[in-house]
């Protein structure tokens, strides 16, 4: 079904025909979703569909997995078969998983003869791409490492020399419920909101040690509100929860890099809590940047969850009511229209 075309041994091209007896959004899915978790599966490959033609082109051994890939997908759409987000992002984790060379990841961190590393070809994936990037947003559902391996990126390079301060952040917006009449002072009310990372540091660095770290602003935990007007040298900065973060404070954020410093946006794109169906900061940064040297997207799946295994099902599950609920909307939408 795929005809390949190299243009050069740098990039290869390939092309690919939907059968006439295949319906184009049984093999992309309603709204193209399917073809976008294709292309976020596969971000080197540019992937461009006019008709029935599905055209690929990329670096060669990408190009061929995707191909592959699609082929695949076009052989179950036409048995029939519904296509579903999920489905696919599981597929494409475990074509990494073939291709991989074996042998453990590499180490990131030793914590009191305690291993960190990454334990997924998505989590992998991630973590080489936070080392080669200088901005990498790391997109994906709970449980699937995108914080603590960032945290554990930004110890080892504070550890080794690399960065001289690890500034961590998230936006304080309420998850449905409100701290606005907790008593004690705005530090008092802004803590639970940064818990989850300071208990992601007391993992990773001696308790004795911590304190002082963190007294000497060598180890800065903040809200995103404290980030305005401030320019971050050599630090590694992570952006927590940046699904909570609007347009923007999401432009305010990353225009504090400075020289020599790195910064890491994880976010649950799922999971969105700003108020008055705000459109999230992490969602329009992805239109806005991509195809930028030296800004990479990672986006991890239910494949990469490292929690109990009924965490991976809980959000494949959710993908699908989600899926469903928008097939339902749609069809309603059209019934309107009529």
């Amino acid at each position: 079904m795929s005809d390949p075309t190299v243009s050069s041994p740098q990039a290869a091209s390939r092309r690919l025909v939907i059968p006439p007896n295949v319906e184009p959004i049984a093999v992309l899915g309603t709204s193209d979703q399917v073809l976008r978790a294709v292309e976020r599966g596969f971000p080197a490959v540019r992937i461009l569909v006019a008709g029935r033609d599905i055209s690929l082109s990329g670096p060669p051994a990408d190009v061929d997995l995707a191909a592959q890939l699609l082929d695949e997908l076009l052989v179950l759409a036409r048995s029939g078969s519904t296509l579903d987000v999920p489905s696919v992002e599981h597929a494409i984790s475990l074509l990494a998983a073939a291709v991989s060379p074996q042998g453990p990841p590499e180490e990131i961190l030793s914590v009191r003869g305690r291993s960190i590393r990454p334990k997924t070809p998505g989590q992998k994936a991630y973590t080489e791409a936070i080392g080669r990037a200088t901005v990498v947003f790391g997109i994906g559902p709970a449980g699937t490492g995108k914080t603590y391996l960032a945290m554990a990126e930004a110890v080892s390079r504070l550890l080794s020399g690399e960065v001289r301060r690890i500034v961590l952040t998230r936006p304080a917006v309420e998850a449905g419920e409100s701290l606005g009449f907790l008593p004690g002072t705005l530090t008092d009310k802004i803590d639970p909101y940064l818990r989850p990372l300071y208990d992601a540091l007391r993992d990773m660095l001696d308790a004795e040690a911590l304190p002082k770290l963190m007294a000497a602003g060598t180890v800065e935990v903040a809200p995103l509100a404290y980030m305005r007007g401030r320019t971050l040298n050599d630090s590694f900065i992570i952006l927590d929860e940046a699904q909570n973060t609007t347009a923007s404070q999401m432009k305010m954020f990353l225009t504090r890099l400075g020289f020599h410093s790195r910064m890491v946006v994880t976010g649950d794109t799922t999971q969105i809590d700003l108020p008055d169906h705000q459109r999230s900061g992490l969602q329009v940064v992805q239109d806005i940047l991509a195809g930028i040297d030296g800004v990479e997207f990672s986006h991890l799946t239910s494949a990469d969850v490292v929690r109990h295994q009924l965490v991976g099902e809980i959000i494949d599950a959710y993908a699908r009511w989600d899926e469903h609920r928008a097939r339902l909307e749609g069809a309603h939408l059209k019934g309107d229209d009529r």
